[in-house]
């Protein structure tokens, strides 16, 4: 019961020696009330804070849907047991790159992931009216971010020149293209939702933009990130309704491209015929070294593994422990459990992302929500398939656990924006449009 302070309150004036017994006793009635009801508020006052932590995470996901939840809690999960992995994959190579600090690579890593979870909550409260407005803008900035690496900015790195030095800070523009294409090929197809099925309204306001974005890649030789930016382009006009023969020949002459481009690298020509031959003695020192010994790793995980922390693999064994073959370390340091573990986590984050294309009913937010799926989907299948021998190596990472600052803030970013624009209240806005307009 909450107590009345102006009632206690003692007069200033009052005194008990001013009014005989009964005043006296009054008196110390008052304040003994009045202390009381100091302990009282005092000893409240922290449980009043409660429920206004509680407000912020409802008002954060309370509304949203199981799908909305069930997206952003894999996510996290993903990052937090990448970040594990990484501190467990890297701190040999990290000491033998950073005079003997084992930490450094897990400590940079920590440092995006801290950056890079607020700045998904912070996308997720983007006006999503704004964003299709905005889509070409997107665009463009990342075409002129991507094509810095042909700059004095830009270097190269494990034979691609996909990398920019800004001040001592260095990243990929792809990544930040990959979902600008996305938004941009959204907010076009969109408007034109009932046309798509014409190949001639896709080619029209889509190819040269597309094309200039592949060039711009292909171009730095990133040929994994290439066929990640093809797999993208294609899902999106396919969930947006385009036949199924029209992008099957697009794909036909995108594969011949990108394989008339792969020959112009002896790197790659020897990755790739290797895969289709098969690895022999001679080649074990060379194309072959990187793919065995994940193999080895792979192998000798087991059903539960040799133990966090105990790979063999990560000294100076198998190159790239903690990026583009961080699977492989998993599956040696925790097992077939370990690995299941990741397939089922993305395969759920997949499942929860389905359901959110499916239920939206804006044409821009549903395709934006399933080009962002295709994206880390299809990333994630292609890093595992190469982990397991399926594809040659391309050199892509695992999203939201390989190590990589730039790959990690657009794959948080673009997760952000999928939920900005499948918020309860966006979602309601959008539904009120659709009923205004079809009442018209």
């Amino acid at each position: 019961m909450p107590v009345n302070r102006r009632a206690l309150a003692v007069p200033q004036r009052f005194s008990p020696h001013t009014g005989g017994y009964c005043s006296a006793i009054k008196w110390g009635v008052r304040v003994v009330l009045w202390k009381a009801g100091e302990r009282t508020v005092t000893q409240t006052a922290p449980r009043a804070s409660a429920p206004r932590v509680t407000v912020t995470v409802k008002r954060l996901f309370g509304r949203e849907s199981a799908d909305y939840v069930v997206m952003v809690s894999m996510v996290v999960f993903l990052v937090i047991f990448g970040l594990v992995m990484v501190l467990s994959s890297s701190f040999v190579g990290s000491a033998l790159g950073n005079d003997g600090n084992f930490f450094a690579t897990f400590f940079r890593q920590a440092v995006w992931v801290l950056l890079g979870i607020p700045m998904m909550l912070v996308v997720s409260r983007f006006p999503a009216r704004s964003l299709k407005k905005i889509a070409p803008t997107i665009f463009l900035t990342a075409l002129l971010l991507q094509g810095l690496v042909f700059t004095p900015l830009g270097f190269s790195s494990g034979g691609n020149t996909n990398w920019v030095n800004i001040a001592g800070l260095t990243g990929q523009p792809s990544e930040i293209l990959k979902i600008a294409m996305i938004i941009w090929m959204a907010a076009i197809l969109a408007d034109r939702i009932d046309d798509v099925e014409d190949y001639r309204t896709l080619l029209r306001p889509l190819g040269l933009g597309v094309l200039i974005a592949w060039t711009l890649v292909m171009m730095g030789q990133d040929l994994g990130t290439m066929g990640v930016m093809v797999v993208i382009a294609v899902g999106i006009v396919f969930l947006a309704g385009a036949r199924l023969s029209h992008l099957l020949t697009v794909v036909a002459f995108i594969g011949a491209g990108v394989g008339m481009l792969a020959l112009l690298s002896p790197s790659r020509v020897n990755r790739i015929m290797t895969w289709f031959s098969g690895c022999t003695e001679d080649d074990y020192l060379g194309s072959c070294w990187q793919i065995v010994h994940s193999t080895y790793a792979l192998g000798s995980g087991g059903i539960f593994g040799v133990g966090l922390g105990n790979s063999r693999a990560k000294w100076s064994w198998l190159p790239a422990a903690e990026t583009d073959f961080i699977f492989a370390i998993v599956g040696e340091e925790l097992g077939l459990i370990g690995t299941s573990m990741v397939i089922l986590s993305f395969v759920i984050l997949a499942v929860a992302m389905a359901r959110l294309v499916r239920a939206q009913p804006d044409p821009f937010a549903r395709l934006v929500t399933g080009g962002v799926m295709v994206w880390l989907i299809g990333q994630a299948l292609i890093n595992i398939a190469v982990v397991l021998e399926v594809l040659p190596v391309l050199g892509v990472p695992l999203p939201f656990m390989s190590v990589g600052g730039s790959a990690l803030m657009s794959s948080l970013i673009g997760i952000g924006v999928v939920m900005a624009l499948n918020r309860h209240d966006a979602i309601s806005v959008t539904a009120g449009q659709n009923r205004r307009s079809s009442s018209r």
